[in-house]
């Protein structure tokens, strides 16, 4: 079983402190996580929530089960938006809570939805000790903060955050 990086490890980005909404809707991504792991795909979670307190799409990675390799859970969520007819102006103030941090094909979703806030869980580096070498495993090395900064509106981007909680459904979850 992988342990979870340790927190005070200088390698890893710090992990930020959330407030109570904040927290309680990352951990409700990290419940949709845990969901997804037990349905035998990657252990991801994604939650919309928009500036009023309005969950407008949960989803977990389904990239296992439905054989779709973008099936990830924040594309996941923002394909769940569809058809809601919700302005870009309300989802410019909406939040992605995201268990893990937004890989670039996800970054790049909720740059295209016009989400403007995201928050995130683990680290893309804690994820790769998790991962491990294999080559299946391992991601495009480009931050979700990379593809933010290029976009022409403001993404504000939190995190990591609950490292410890949003780790725990990846220990044991990854081949070796």
């Amino acid at each position: 079983m992988s342990p979870i990086p340790p927190l005070d490890n200088p390698a890893f980005p710090a992990e930020v402190a959330l407030d109570e909404r904040d927290g309680r809707y990352l951990r409700k991504a990290i419940v949709w996580s845990h969901l997804g792991r037990r349905q035998g795909n990657r252990p991801f979670g994604a939650v919309i929530v928009s500036a009023s307190g309005q969950v407008l799409a949960e989803a977990y990675c389904n990239s296992s089960e439905s054989g779709d390799v973008t099936g990830h859970a924040e594309t996941n969520a923002v394909r769940a938006l569809a058809g809601q007819g919700l302005a870009r102006e309300v989802l410019a103030e909406a939040t992605i809570y995201s268990s893990g941090e937004p890989c670039v094909m996800c970054a790049g979703a909720i740059f295209w939805s016009n989400i403007g806030r995201v928050v995130f869980g683990i680290d893309a580096e804690r994820l790769r000790i998790f991962r491990g070498e294999r080559g299946d495993q391992r991601d495009a090395e480009l931050s979700c903060r990379d593809v933010f900064a290029a976009s022409p509106h403001p993404i504000e981007c939190i995190g990591p955050a609950l490292i410890d909680e949003a780790g725990a459904a990846h220990v044991g979850a990854w081949k070796t």
